[in-house]
């Protein structure tokens, strides 16, 4: 829904600065209305920026899953062009939704079916380390082939099936981790050197000024409110709705669609292209170095959860359901301060200056040992808290996490009697960790914020199932938000209506109550008259 909205409100723009086609300029607010998830990553991660997991999830579910969509629009509006139809806006739009349903429909369903044949065929076959990063490449080139070969989106398939294989028991996962990270970089620098050989740079004055204008209208306009609609049916707070609207950098994946328009040898594909290019700039100049201090300013940085960790993973062959875990015991870490690592945990060896030696024989760790543990495949995570240096920021800082903590299980009454913060009964009637939950829209990740009258609620920890295990009380507001005027949920809005609803309502009950005194006065001289008379 975004892709087509941000489609359909740049395509405006694009008609009135251009010259365009109404088909033209919506075929390049499709080539451009995709983001580049590779790009907004590396600039977090580049950054050290940690931010809110809520915010995270949203940012690579719509990097992951637009794409597709957006170029089923582009080749769909490229073919229309190219066979020089013009069908009335109703047949058009009728067309493009089956088409959509139909495209996405079957991508989803082979890409289901191939991520799970692979899962299997990488269990049942066994090939040589080396050749299985192979294997599962050729693997998701057939599921591809396969979704385009009956109509399908082959990129909505091979996203679907990786999703799928990625988060299943499959063998030699770090080796096929490595590889495919290798490929993704390999394959972008193939797509900008692509966008280097078609870019004609003596062209572009002609166009830079409308192009521009066209990135800041982008920018500004058309990706926010295409995010604002889509964002609205959710409890999203105004921040973080902001800065999802402000991430969306163009990258390769423009590039690409936007060289559709001339493989398709449309009359203006050299201008579109020339256009999505400038954009592509615009939106990286622009929007590139503004993403770590905006995420400061809006107040979505969390803390690390763990300091430095010093950690390789080594897979063992066969179906054992356990891993070797090589660790560097850091200084300052739980295992250097004297915690017992435990009992499901397998130390087999420990080196030291040198040396090997049992863990048995070795006594106490220290900073700077080695440790090979064996473990079982479903628990690695829960060593690297024992093993990484205590995190930047403390667990009691009371910027981050409040001025002291609040037990979870406590009624949401008490909080309501102690500082009135306006509950209503029914959540008066929940624990505090059901109400953080309650208006966090069902879920909560560490380190999120609830402002409630005049107090906020700090998650200070979750389990792995989601659960509130600690919070922290603060009260005024301690992260760096910025009021952000924009930017509406569906709550807000209701909320705002509501109370204009009551302020207008206040007026004429006033004016009735004051009236109503007059009216039941005026027939007592009448009565008093009447009396003296008889």
């Amino acid at each position: 829904i975004g892709v087509m909205l941000t489609t359909g409100i740049f395509g405006v723009a694009a008609f009135y600065l251009l010259n365009l086609s109404w088909l033209e300029s919506s075929l390049l607010g499709a080539a451009v209305a995709s983001t580049d998830a590779a790009a907004v990553f590396f600039l977090l991660r580049a950054g050290e920026i940690h931010l809110r997991e809520r915010v995270r999830s949203t940012l690579e579910v719509e990097s992951g899953t637009n794409d597709p969509i957006a170029i089923f629009l582009t080749i769909t509006l490229v073919e229309i062009i190219a066979a020089h139809a013009n069908p009335e806006a109703n047949v058009l739009v009728t067309n493009l939704a089956i088409g959509f349903v139909v495209n996405m429909g079957l991508g989803a369903v082979i890409g289901v079916l191939g991520g799970l044949a692979i899962v299997r065929l990488v269990e049942r076959l066994n090939l040589d380390h080396g050749l299985l990063p192979i294997f599962v490449l050729t693997l998701s080139l057939m599921v591809f082939a396969a979704a385009g070969a009956v109509g399908g989106s082959g990129f909505l398939a091979v996203y679907l099936a990786g999703l799928v294989a990625g988060n299943s028991d499959i063998r030699a996962v770090t080796i096929l981790k490595r590889f495919q990270d290798g490929m993704s970089w390999l394959a972008q620098i193939i797509m900008f050197l692509i966008l280097g050989l078609f870019a004609t740079p003596s062209q572009f004055p002609a166009i830079m000024v409308p192009a521009i204008m066209l990135g800041l209208f982008l920018i500004f306009v058309a990706r926010p409110l295409a995010v604002w609609l889509c964002l609205i049916p959710f409890r999203l707070p105004r921040p973080e709705v902001a800065f999802v609207s402000w991430v969306g950098l163009r990258g390769a994946v423009s590039i690409l669609l936007a060289i559709t328009p001339l493989l398709g040898g449309l009359a203006n594909g050299r201008l579109i292209f020339n256009v999505a290019f400038i954009i592509v700039l615009v939106s990286l100049v622009v929007q590139g170095w503004t993403v770590g201090p905006l995420a400061r300013r809006l107040g979505l940085i969390v803390p690390a959860r763990l300091g430095p960790l010093d950690k390789v993973e080594l897979e063992l062959p066969g179906s054992a359901h356990h891993e070797l875990l090589a660790y560097r015991v850091a200084p300052g870490s739980p295992v250097a301060r004297g915690e017992r690592i435990p009992r499901w945990a397998r130390p087999s060896l420990v080196l030291r200056d040198g040396r090997s030696m049992r863990f048995q024989d070795m006594g106490r760790l220290a900073a700077g040992d080695q440790v090979y543990i064996f473990v079982p495949d479903r628990y690695p995570r829960l060593l690297d808290k024992l093993f990484a240096s205590r995190a930047v920021v403390d667990p009691e800082d009371a910027d981050f996490f409040g001025a002291f903590p609040v037990d979870p299980a406590r009624s949401a009454a008490e909080l309501e009697a102690a500082y009135s913060p306006g509950l209503s009964e029914a959540e008066q009637k929940l624990t505090v960790a059901a109400l953080v939950t309650e208006r966090l829209g069902g879920h909560a990740e560490y380190a999120d914020r609830v402002m409630i009258g005049p107090i906020e609620l700090i998650v200070r920890d979750v389990d792995d199932k989601g659960r509130i295990t600690g919070l922290g009380l603060s009260f005024e507001p301690t992260a760096p938000v910025a009021r952000v005027p924009v930017f509406l949920s569906a709550g807000e809005i209701a909320d705002r209506v509501a109370a204009f609803i009551r302020n207008w309502h206040k007026p004429a009950q006033k004016q009735a109550s004051e009236s109503e005194p007059n009216e039941q006065a005026a027939p007592e001289p009448v009565v008093q008259k009447a009396t003296t008379e008889s």
